[in-house]
């Protein structure tokens, strides 16, 4: 089953973040745009839910033994591992670049070549670093990475004790990350807005995703209007928006997906509408990963140092510029090196059949 709906949730998350993070740029009227979209920031969190529904709803059933679950991590591997590992090595060059005293830079934390190794493994969002480095969105993919590890909890915790089970394990990973709360081991106080502690955010996301997953296969209503799920979607935002608890938010979120899916699980043919912008949702990953290397191109080099002292065009018309460069730069990626190197990863050659879709 293809959810259209979430694919499309995806590319409007990843199409915010990249507008959030350009506007970082802008002339002083930008401040209020950021300022709305900074509080949209928990849309970091739907992805992980829909990462935990769609990995729960196809693999569940077949880590049956330490080699599925090694097959399982492979693909998983090879879905991200590649554009991690590109986008990386072009902000690794940086790096050796301002080392040794090529180029200068104001945020010298960020390129601290003693932490490489651990973005080169992906473990960075597990606490190994204090701020973030290099392409700072693979804080997500290091998140992922987290969560596929501890996977076979969620389907240990399920055989054992069902529904239940899950959310038992919910409720002790939120109760543990509000104790390290209140004891000060987020930098950003609260554990909802971690980054270089990711992980550990993303986990609670993810096991909520399985609920909504598992509640979904059981048909807990019968539900086949996308309204419901529109109008928990309308609440989530709202509720970011108006700076309501964060709790809010994520459970409007959870809401949205389970009434969401329930309805285009029944009528599949509900969303053939959005099929057309399937192409462009397959890329939201992309898109999310390649908008720091485009924000380093064409704002930190080409706007900041040239375009804007010679006061040669419109920041908000240049501003397009960069965003339509970055889907351009999605789409080429997927197709000619996501795709190929990630199926010599899991080991199939050339098959370019092997599916993609974002995080699942």
């Amino acid at each position: 089953m293809h959810f259209r709906v979430f694919d499309c949730w995806r590319l409007t998350a990843a199409m915010l973040i990249m507008a959030y993070h350009f506007l970082f740029s802008a002339p002083p009227s930008g401040e209020a745009g950021l300022e709305v979209l900074h509080r949209l920031l928990p849309l970091l969190d739907m992805f992980f839910m829909i990462s935990g529904f769609l990995i729960t709803g196809r693999y569940r059933s077949r880590l049956t033994s330490p080699q599925a679950f090694g097959g399982f991590f492979l693909r998983r591997i090879a879905r991200l591992y590649p554009l991690h590992l590109l986008t990386l090595a072009f902000f690794a060059a940086i790096a050796v670049l301002i080392a040794l005293g090529v180029i200068g830079t104001g945020a010298p934390q960020r390129w601290n070549l003693a932490d490489l190794p651990f973005n080169v493994l992906a473990v960075q969002a597990w606490g190994t670093t204090d701020v973030l480095e290099f392409n700072y969105a693979s804080w997500s993919v290091s998140a992922e990475f987290f969560c596929y590890m501890l996977f076979p909890l969620i389907v240990v915790a399920y055989g054992r004790a069902g529904l239940k089970g899950l959310v038992a394990l919910l409720a002790l990973w939120v109760g543990g990350l509000e104790v390290a709360s209140a004891h000060g081991v987020f930098p950003g106080g609260h554990w909802t807005t971690a980054d270089t502690l990711g992980a550990w955010r993303a986990f609670p996301d993810f096991v909520l995703g399985g609920i909504v997953a598992i509640l979904v296969e059981r048909r807990v209503v019968d539900l086949r209007s996308h309204l419901p799920g529109l109008v928990c979607l309308g609440f989530a935002v709202a509720a970011m928006l108006l700076k309501w608890h964060v709790y809010l938010a994520l459970g409007g979120f959870a809401a949205a997906m389970l009434f969401t899916a329930l309805a285009e699980t029944a009528r599949p043919d509900s969303t053939r509408m959005l099929a057309p912008l399937m192409p462009l949702a397959r890329v939201s990953f992309g898109i999310y990963l390649w908008h720091p290397v485009m924000e380093t191109l064409f704002f930190t080099l080409l706007w900041e140092r040239v375009l804007q002292p010679a006061g040669f065009t419109g920041f908000y018309l240049y501003w397009l510029l960069p965003m339509a460069a970055t889907i351009a730069v999605a789409l080429l990626s997927e197709r000619y090196f996501e795709r190929p190197a990630g199926a010599v990863i899991a080991g199939r050659g050339r098959d370019r059949s092997a599916p993609t879709a974002l995080l699942a």
